[in-house]
């Protein structure tokens, strides 16, 4: 065997058809199947997770080759094959003494340099050598397979778990989109208790109540779209469009007349020439030579033509929108609906990115700053977290603004939206902070406020491209209760 050979024959194995045949078994359980029928989002998202588990669990088993157990037993095996035949007959003894314990060859092995007359055959090293190859490659495929079955019980269990927590959230959140499906079952991978459904099933009631926070959720789920790059040059295009014409054989007008050899549109004195035989050679000679009076026509003709003009590529350009960063205020003053506000408005973008397709992260602040990834894996487990969260301590928008523009500068906060939710009672912000914040709206990034309070310092406001204002009256929240 070659020095490589141990992890030759480890990859050999793995690509066998072994991990193929685990995922076969278990995507035939019925549970699997009805999960990936029930949307097509899921199932893109369920094979993309399979196929993810294959790669890792293909390049595990192809390192158990490399384990100690094996190491030994295939280096010892290398150097085995290489010895002379003499050197082989006297140190095989040693050899099997070396597996004894280590190896599933160890009893065939002595049972083979037992007899004396065989250790001096020519064919015996070569026979012996072949023998323990096929134990080896029986040894740890056995080992492989042990090792595809935990990782197998695994995913499967991993799966069902995703399962049971999509089946939970039926009532939080719908499924008709495929994108949303599928990335919450990429963060389906949280166990729920029976008081976290009942939480998101609040937090998706409320919202559903105060449709204004919706509104004001897809209003900034859109923005990303609605604006004009600067970046795209003005190109030449061709369109093809119905234009007018002058054209002379269009018979609208008669204008004039003119010499031609039109006989349709010939003069009625001109037809005297064939009324005398000795006239009618004149006549031809006319109509040769195109001197025959003919009416002149004119008119407008319609027709399709290419119009070339220089326009730019597009008004609307469809790009790679970036996340959602939502810095909330967790002030005490923002204690009671206000908080609920902010929440909610939070849920609401973390469902508009799973549609999608974008990240989601929401920064509380006060006197700290406390970050949630909620579109992660195990995102759920953010999101219960962060609903938990309790509003308390003082307003200090800087730092979080300090915060948010250094993930900005990177390239992935390209196209980002940064939302903060606050009561806005707070000082104004340094000339410095506006300079950073310029700098930023100039590569495509947007500002946004919504204000949860009456009492917000309206100076404050103007460093963002948007503001919504959203604080009803009591008897208007009472009336969306009812």
């Amino acid at each position: 065997m070659p020095i490589s050979e141990g992890m030759n024959l480890a990859l050999m194995l793995s690509e066998s058809g072994i991990i193929d045949n685990a995922i076969h078994d278990l995507m035939m359980q019925p549970q699997i199947i009805m999960a990936a029928e029930s949307n097509p989002g899921i199932k893109s998202a369920m094979k993309r997770q399979v196929n993810k588990w294959r790669g890792q669990v293909q390049q595990r088993i192809t390192k158990v080759s490399v384990e100690d157990q094996f190491q030994r037993e295939i280096a010892l095996y290398q150097e085995a094959c290489q010895w002379e035949q003499a050197y082989f007959s006297d140190h095989v003894d040693q050899v099997v003494k070396q597996l004894e314990g280590q190896s599933a060859f160890y009893f065939k092995a002595k049972a083979l340099v037992e007899k004396e007359n065989q250790k001096h055959n020519p064919m015996f090293q070569h026979f012996f050598c072949h023998r323990w190859y096929q134990y080896l490659t029986q040894a740890l495929t056995e080992a492989q397979l042990c090792e595809l079955e935990q990782h197998k019980e695994k995913l499967l269990s991993d799966l069902y778990q995703r399962i049971e927590t999509m089946k939970q959230m039926d009532g939080v959140t719908e499924a008709g989109d495929e994108k949303k499906a599928g990335r919450l079952w990429d963060m389906a991978k949280a166990k729920l208790t029976k008081t976290d459904v009942n939480t998101l099933k609040a937090m998706a009631t409320f919202l559903k109540k105060n449709n204004g926070l919706q509104d004001i959720a897809e209003k900034l789920g859109r923005m990303a779209n609605e604006i004009d790059d600067p970046n795209k040059e003005r190109v030449r295009a061709e369109d093809l469009k119905m234009v007018e014409e002058r054209c002379d054989n269009v018979t609208d007008d008669i204008v004039g007349i003119h010499e031609s050899d039109d006989l349709s549109k010939l003069l009625p004195n001109e037809a005297m020439f064939l009324a005398y035989p000795e006239l009618e050679v004149v006549f031809y000679k006319h109509l040769v030579d195109k001197r025959l009076m003919n009416y002149r026509m004119q008119g407008a003709q319609r027709k399709l033509r290419r119009v070339k003009a220089y326009k730019r590529q597009t008004k609307q350009v469809e790009q790679d929108k970036g996340p959602f960063i939502v810095c909330i205020d967790a002030s005490g003053s923002m204690n009671g609906f206000p908080e609920q506000c902010a929440k909610a408005l939070a849920y609401g973008l973390m469902q508009i990115a799973l549609a999608e397709d974008r990240d989601c992260y929401v920064i509380m602040f006060s006197t700290q700053q406390i970050t949630y990834e909620l579109t992660k894996q195990d995102g759920l487990r953010e999101v219960l977290n962060f609903l938990s969260y309790s509003f308390h301590g003082g307003t200090d928008l800087g730092p979080v603004l300090d915060q948010s523009i250094d993930l900005m500068l990177g390239d992935k906060y390209k196209n980002a939206d940064l939302v903060v939710l606050s009561d806005f009672i707070a000082p104004s912000q340094p000339t410095e902070m506006l300079k950073r914040i310029n700098k930023l709206k100039e590569h495509k990034n947007r500002f946004h406020a919504v204000s949860l309070s009456k009492y917000g310092n309206p100076e404050l406001m103007t460093i963002f491209d948007h503001c919504w204002s959203y604080h009803p009256s009591k008897l208007g929240r009472l009336l969306k209760w009812r």
